[in-house]
């Protein structure tokens, strides 16, 4: 059953068999929901009634930030099954942190076949994926060679790197430490994955922080739901996270819930009142609409605007900010009110053909918000990555804003609805970054092409007026964004094929990605299971215990920095002396300063998995103080106020360069955007809208190569039955995707939980183009845009128009 190499299984030896896997998946759905009574600690290490079986605790990291507890049961050294934190009793708060089917099946993907074992290097065509085996110290001074050649011939700005995952760069801190003690290099300003809502909280309420609202436990005090493209039953599914929480706050409210999606989503799934199907992109239309009907039937809070906010009105000046009047017809008011400058009145009437919502549908909507005595209104980040996704977000923060039902009991400021995080663990410092030119997090590539011309005013650069060199190499530890989560992956791949352009990639991860194929060095890493770290969640602390000892000729990341800086010279400076454990207790030691609450190490370190106390009925609204003396409390925008109308964005629309097409607007406006529905030109070749949305089987991209979770979450292309029959499609048969940008080969599922006009299939399967250039690998990203958006300049990867044809 055991293979000879060391810490491998075989697949039928790796934990239960795949029908027990596809049954558990049939039956849990989402995940299993079982809460926990209160435990000091959990013992380290159990002997299971399995004679030499070893239990360890572990969690899973997925991008979904959930830490759910993993429980790793071992036997002479070996993985033999994964399950999940079974303390406790069904008491919420108390609850059991329990996984879902992905972190259930981590071991899969820890000895998943092209697993990288190695260090390689390069040795065909940049992209073909062939490589040749060297050792580390080769690798590590072909790195240093290289990097050493960028920083002299063209200076640290030349260095472009990110990491995948993280706040801001999780775990993995050591890179940019490294990084930026030889020299710094060019960092991006925001992320794939919020960008936009973040630019909008920053606009509206002065601070990106705003971007998470309210915890979705207020929902128990809350009397209406109303959430605009959110879903965490797939998100955030297990039982540390929010769909849970939502469902159990929800159930002590009894509140009715609003549902706005192209999808019918689990989140839904016949728990909901209203299911709103809206076209993608239009939610600030609809919000619009919303807003006539509040307006017009009295319900929006007049005194609240005027005390609390800016430019729902007439405004006078303010010469002591250097704020000007406004006049009313510049005012939010006035523009839903036909009074603006485009004259047109925001009627459902007018409305409904936009979004394709019936207007009796939105007038009931308006009514329930109006009537509401508690609204809970929230935004998934979907809505938002749409090529005006900046204004999509700033509308939706439109709502609690005009109804004053916000920094209140049971409410949200329109963002998302993340729990509250309080007990993060102390990150290792980086340091400063010499280089302060960032760029726009979704323009890497394009700096790679003509970073010396990129500048403030034409393509958003911060920290610097202009960057000064092209981007000569990419530094990637861990994360697909070099390829298959960036968007246009045939012209993407082209770009980072040409060496004349790109001198140099490095890349270091667990897998033989889509991206990995294009680096120049590749180093193997060392999976979840082989590491050890110190994770602070809402309800547990745990120090992680490396299950395996690293396999192959993988190593800590770590270490291999610490070689790499001592290649140039700083090992010391890099390290301070320590080692990757005295590291994480030195971190925890100083993040006990801020949380009296957490056990000397020791106790940790014996215990590995303590419970942190956790009140469902604890406050956690957004804007409390603010709302109870915005004098006293003012928020960081240009008034002090939550911002309506900004001048500072009327100042980019009047200096930016932008394309012909894209819009910068003061106002939170709908703003109709290239490749939507409202582009007719290009809806006679190509009439349906795609969409991506986060499946049950992999946060982004991660999980994707593992066999077990693919069987329980088909990839397929979701369409409305309508739409199928018009193209004579049945159920389950192969279909082409495609657009100008390339072509997808998917089973398509033909369910009227999609609406007519838009497809959808889940984001962050690998791109793998085959002899004739199709992509049979599934990745929505072979689809989609690499024009970026106005303000942020951030992924338009919501916003695509395919056709799809039946092979």
């Amino acid at each position: 059953m055991f293979n000879k190499q060391k810490n491998t299984l075989s697949t039928e030896s790796q934990g239960v068999s795949r029908r027990g896997f596809l049954k558990l998946g049939a039956s849990l759905g989402v995940s299993a929901f079982i809460s926990t009574q209160p435990l000091n600690a959990i013992a380290a290490m159990v002997i299971d009634k399995h004679v030499g079986e070893v239990a360890k605790w572990h969690n899973c990291w997925a991008h979904c930030h959930s830490s759910c507890l993993l429980k790793i049961i071992t036997q002479d050294g070996q993985i033999k099954r994964i399950e999940t934190d079974d303390q406790g009793d069904d008491v919420f708060g108390r609850h059991q942190v329990r996984a879902c089917l992905r972190g259930r099946s981590l071991h899969k993907r820890t000895f998943s076949p092209d697993r990288l074992k190695y260090p390689m290097k390069r040795v065909g065509k940049r992209g073909e994926g062939k490589f040749k085996r060297i050792s580390w110290d080769e690798a590590l001074t072909e790195v240093h060679s290289q990097m050493s050649k960028i920083i002299t011939e063209h200076g640290n700005q030349a260095i472009f790197s990110r990491v995948g995952y993280g706040k801001p760069h999780g775990p993995y801190h050591y890179v940019p430490r490294f990084l930026n003690q030889i020299g710094g290099f060019l960092s991006p300003s925001g992320n794939y994955s919020s960008h936009q809502i973040d630019t909008a909280s920053l606009y509206t309420y002065g601070d990106k922080s705003y971007t998470i609202g309210s915890a979705p436990t207020e929902i128990a005090h809350s009397d209406l739901v109303v959430y605009f493209g959110n879903n965490p039953a797939n998100t955030r599914m297990s039982g540390g996270s929010d769909t849970y929480h939502y469902q159990e706050s929800k159930s002590q409210s009894s509140a009715r819930t609003i549902i706005i999606d192209p999808q019918y989503t689990d989140t839904a799934c016949g728990r909901e009142d209203l299911w709103l199907a809206i076209r993608p992109g239009t939610d600030a239309a609809l919000v619009e609409a919303v807003a006539w009907v509040l307006i017009n039937e009295k319900y929006v809070d007049e005194a609240f605007l005027k005390s609390h906010c800016y430019g729902y009105d007439a405004e006078p000046g303010d010469v002591s900010k250097g704020i000007p009047s406004l006049d009313q017809s510049l005012s939010y008011k006035a523009y839903i009110l036909g009074k603006g400058a485009d004259g047109i009145e925001k009627t459902p009437e007018y409305t409904a053909a936009i979004c394709g919502i019936p207007k009796e549908q939105i007038y009931q909507m308006a009514r329930s918000l109006g009537q509401a005595k508690a609204p809970f209104i929230a935004q998934g980040w979907g809505p938002q990555r749409h090529a005006a996704g900046e204004q999509t977000a700033r509308a939706i923060y439109m709502l609690p804003i005009l109804l004053g039902q916000l920094g209140l009991p049971g409410t949200n400021n329109g963002g998302s609805d993340f729990l509250f995080h309080k007990t993060d663990i102390m990150q290792m410092p980086t340091g400063a970054n010499p280089v302060k030119a960032k760029v726009p997090c979704f323009k890497w590539l394009e700096a790679v092409e003509r970073g010396h011309e990129m500048t403030e005013f034409t393509d958003g650069i911060t920290g610097a007026d202009k960057l000064t060199s092209d981007v000569k190499c990419v530094f990637m530890y861990q994360g697909n964004w070099l390829l298959n989560q960036h968007s246009d992956c045939n012209a993407t791949a082209k770009i980072l094929a040409d060496e004349s352009k790109l001198e140099f990639i490095f890349v270091m991860d667990n897998h033989m990605t889509a991206s990995a194929k294009y680096a120049d060095i590749l180093l193997p890493d060392i999976t979840w299971l082989e590491n050890s770290r110190i994770v602070a969640f809402s309800t547990h602390l745990t120090k992680t215990e490396h299950v395996l000892d690293p396999m192959y000729e993988c190593r800590h990341p770590y270490e291999v920095f610490a070689d790499l800086a001592d290649k140039f010279g700083i090992r010391q400076q890099f390290t301070q002396g320590r080692s990757w454990d005295d590291w994480q207790r030195h971190l925890y030691e100083q993040s006990r300063l801020n949380h009296p609450q957490f056990p000397p190490f020791e106790v940790l370190d014996k215990h590995k998995t303590i419970r942190i106390p956790f009140d469902p009925n604890e406050e956690r609204y957004t804007l409390k103080e603010f709302r109870e003396d915005p004098l006293t409390n003012p928020l960081k925008t240009e008034s002090g106020k939550i911002q309506i109308y900004s001048h500072k964005l009327a100042k980019f629309a009047a200096t930016w360069t932008l394309p012909v097409g894209d819009k910068i607007s003061p106002l939170p406006e709908y703003t109709p955007t290239w490749e939507s529905y409202a582009d007719k030109k290009q809806l006679v070749e190509h009439p349906l809208q795609l969409i991506g949305f986060k499946s049950k089987g992999r946060p982004h991209s991660t999980f994707h190569n593992v066999p077990w979770l693919r069987e329980v979450i088909e990839d397929a292309l979701m369409m409305n039955p309508i739409d199928a029959k018009d193209r004579q499609l049945k159920q389950g048969q192969l279909v082409h995707v495609y657009n100008n940008r390339g072509t997808i080969r998917i089973p398509v599922r033909i369910t009227p939980r999609i609406m007519p006009g838009v497809v959808a299939m889940g984001e962050g399967a690998w791109y793998s183009p085959n002899e004739l250039g199709v992509d049979v690998g599934g990745c929505i990203n072979t689809l989609t845009n690499l024009r970026p958006t106005a303000l942020a300049k951030a992924n338009p990867q919501g916003t695509n128009l395919v056709e799809v044809c039946g092979i």
